[in-house]
C-alpha cells in the first residue's frame, strides 16, 4: 500500500480578524417538507456580509477592519453572497462555521 501526501495549492491563508462571533450558528428554513440541505457560511464570509451589509461599510474600511486586501474581501463577499442567495432560493439551511 503507497501512502499519498497532497499539498494544498497556492498561497496559505492569511489569518482574518472577526471582531464579532455570530449569536447563533444555524439558520433554518421553516415551512419546507422533509429536512433541507444544509450550506457552510465560513466566519470571515458572515463578517464580510456584516460589515460590507449591515454596517454598511465600503470594501476598502471593511477590509481594512478585517485585515486583508480590498480584493481579498470582495471575493470573500461574492462567495457569501451567492451562499446566502442559494440557501434562500433552495431552502437550505445556513450553518455558520469556524475554520
Amino acid at each position: 500500500m503507497s501512502k499519498y501526501i497532497i499539498k494544498s495549492r497556492g498561497r496559505p491563508k492569511k489569518p482574518r480578524t472577526v471582531k464579532i462571533n455570530p449569536k447563533i450558528e444555524r439558520f433554518s428554513p421553516r415551512g419546507k417538507p422533509g429536512r433541507p440541505d444544509e450550506i457552510e457560511l465560513e466566519i470571515d464570509e458572515f463578517e464580510a456580509l456584516r460589515l460590507a451589509d449591515y454596517q454598511g461599510l465600503s470594501q476598502k474600511e471593511a477590509a481594512r477592519s478585517m485585515q486583508i486586501s480590498q480584493q481579498t474581501f470582495s471575493r470573500i463577499l461574492k462567495k457569501a453572497r451567492k451562499i446566502v442567495a442559494e440557501a434562500i432560493v433552495n431552502g437550505k439551511i445556513i450553518t455558520i462555521g469556524v475554520n
